[in-house]
């Protein structure tokens, strides 16, 4: 008997829950990590690109201010209702310049300067030459083809580049971000093009994505050789046993004589890992001075307060001109031609970008207020005696339960922030530190067990120096006793080699 298969077609309905991020979520992602100086640049990039966003008018009364009015050569005294009245007339020309012009490209509307250069009103403290590292990058993309895209990403990825010279944002995070503040779309492809495009400038291992790849860009640009050959395969297999100092585990691996493996290992050494850092000492990039944050105040009570660093960053608010033009359209109750509803649609997306950027700067301003005070009441010891055995063990996630925050969140708080304490500026991951909990269950700060560590290995005799189960001794006397392994691990942290290497 035949045995038939019947094949039965189901459709299930299943609900799930995602959550996508909206455009404003990252602008207030994205303002929150920038520190004081940054956030002005921000702003100031803000208000030239969007005419309806504007800074609060600032200044008193003449009377109260005790300040003196400006006279002129006619006598006559020049007050700020002329110049408030000047730019209340710029602002709405820029207005009806930019209605006129509506089915253009936002980048060709005319834009509101302000009367001063944002670059014109920040402070710096300079060394040497003026021509800044990022300066420099930009000179080299006028030697090289660009179309106006690729220039317009480029840019950007020069102004990702850390301090160090090199590119720790993702191909897709710089494409999302270029979306949102820059309204370009690019694929992470076309960025990750641009970036190859960037690593033939100088100096080499500029905008590498790792130290690996830094150093073997660097390594790209020399004559092709036996050592050249070496030094790649190093870098490129044998990179764990490279950054740990384990020259013997490569010799042999390489099969090199002792001449050989010295050659190759000085070269080696001459690879520069910070390539940016190298060229502002080159060029004299210019230097800003370290701008804190959060201005902390203890008290000989002992009473700890904080205020937020405001700096030169305004008060921002929406222009007149464009609410008083939105309030005419839609009073105006007549049917709208065509011109008028472009105008009106024009108007409304840009006081809608206004409104959303003051209201991210409103969450910036709260974040930071609550994520500083949560830091404050977990090291409040060390804010009273400034002693470094005061701070307790805290990591971002205790930071996170405290505020009710995200643990990303909290990372961004403190990632390039400085508070400036009774007992000296600081950044304000210095107040983090992780524990370990020893095997009689005593929690010790690694803190301060890397303090004894480093302590230990500046008073050893060179001579002959503290292996790490030597210095594991040497710990457990001192009152942490823990694990060599943990020794190991302490001492490259801090960047200390060796006991062979140290002689």
């Amino acid at each position: 008997m035949a045995q038939s298969q019947v094949q039965v077609q189901k459709q299930e309905q299943a609900l799930r829950q995602t959550q996508a991020i909206t455009q404003q979520q990252m602008l207030q992602s994205h303002l929150v990590e920038l520190p004081i100086n940054q956030l002005l640049e921000r702003i100031n990039t803000e208000m030239d690109d969007n005419p309806a966003l504007e800074a609060e008018p600032q200044g008193e009364p003449l009377a109260e201010t005790g300040e003196q009015a400006d006279f002129g050569p006619d006598g006559e005294a020049h007050d700020d209702d002329y110049d408030a009245e000047h730019e209340r007339e710029e602002r709405q020309s820029a207005l009806d310049e930019a209605l006129a012009g509506i089915g253009r490209d936002d980048e060709e509307l005319p834009v509101y300067q302000g009367g001063q250069n944002a670059a014109e009103g920040r402070e710096e403290m300079v060394y040497g030459d003026t021509v800044s590292f990022y300066d420099q990058l930009k000179e080299q993309m006028g030697e090289i083809e660009l179309t106006p895209r690729q220039r317009t990403i480029m840019e950007y990825v020069i102004g990702s580049l850390d301090d160090d010279g090199l590119l720790r944002k993702s191909a897709d995070t710089i494409a999302d971000e270029l979306a949102i503040y820059h309204n370009t779309e690019a694929t992470p492809q076309e960025v990750d093009g641009v970036i190859a495009l960037l690593h033939q400038f100088d100096p080499p291992g500029i905008g590498a994505r790792s130290l690996q790849e830094c150093l073997l860009l660097q390594i790209a640009r020399r004559d092709d050789s036996r050592l050249t050959q070496l030094m790649r395969e190093v870098v490129s297999r044998h990179f764990d046993e490279f950054t740990k100092k384990h020259w013997d585990k490569i010799r042999t691996a390489l099969a090199l004589t002792a001449p050989q493996a010295e050659a190759l290992f000085a070269e080696l050494r001459r690879l520069n890992p910070k390539p940016g850092a190298a060229m502002g000492e080159a060029v004299g990039r210019s230097v800003q001075q370290i701008t804190p944050d959060f201005i902390v105040d203890t008290q000989d009570d002992g009473t700890v307060t904080f205020t937020l660093n405001s700096g030169d960053v305004p008060e921002l608010r929406v222009s007149q001109s464009f609410a008083d033009t939105m309030r005419q359209y839609r009073d105006s109750g007549a049917a709208m031609s065509r011109q008028m509803k472009e105008a009106l649609l024009y108007t409304k997306k840009k006081v809608e970008a206004a409104q959303g950027f003051i209201e991210a700067i409103k969450v910036r301003r709260r974040t930071l207020t609550t994520t500083m005070q949560a830091i404050i009441n977990w090291q409040h010891r060390f804010f009273e005696d400034g002693d470094e055995a005061s701070l307790r063990p805290m990591i971002l996630k205790d930071i996170a339960e405290k505020t009710g925050l995200d643990i990303s969140t909290v990372s961004r708080v403190t990632g390039s922030k400085y508070a400036q304490t009774r007992w000296g500026t600081f950044p304000l991951r210095h107040f983090f530190s992780d524990s370990l909990v020893t095997q009689s269950g005593e929690e010790l700060p690694t803190r301060r067990i890397k303090a004894a560590l480093r302590d230990i290995v500046e008073a050893e005799d060179k001579s002959r120096p503290l292996s790490d189960d030597a210095l594991k001794d040497a710990l457990a006397r001192a009152g942490f006793p823990i694990a060599r392994r943990t020794v190991a691990k302490y001492r490259e942290q801090l960047g200390i080699p060796i006991a062979r290497l140290r002689r």
